[in-house]
């Protein structure tokens, strides 16, 4: 238990010394890796607004579990496409909406820009 106490109270001084919470900061675009389903990286980002209700699934394919439902009009800035049996997949991040701040696969098609 010695340990432990030590352990936290060294990580709190360090934290404290290096301004404390401005230690954690969120990932910049160029720092976001792209999962190995992808088949084609954007250059840049690309934001976009879902056009209907869609899925957010954890692969590229209805077989894939949702993980929630995008309403209409919800923001998603997507990295990559993915095109198993000639559909289209795009891979990122939501930005509005109920599900914001996860990642997933939506279906293209329903994506606009």
């Amino acid at each position: 238990m010695r340990i432990a106490a030590r352990a936290v109270a060294l990580a709190s001084a360090v934290l404290l010394t290096a301004g404390g919470a401005t230690l954690a900061v969120a990932p910049t675009a160029s720092a976001v890796t792209t999962p190995s389903r992808c088949q084609y990286e954007w250059n840049t980002p690309h934001n976009a607004k879902t056009t209907t209700a869609v899925n957010l699934r954890t692969g590229p394919s209805t077989s894939y579990t949702s993980t929630g439902i995008l309403a209409k009009g919800t923001g998603f800035t997507h990295y990559c496409i993915a095109y198993p049996s000639g559909n289209n997949w795009a891979w990122g991040k939501v930005t509005s909406g109920a599900n914001a701040g996860k990642w997933g696969w939506v279906y293209y098609n329903y994506l606009t820009l």
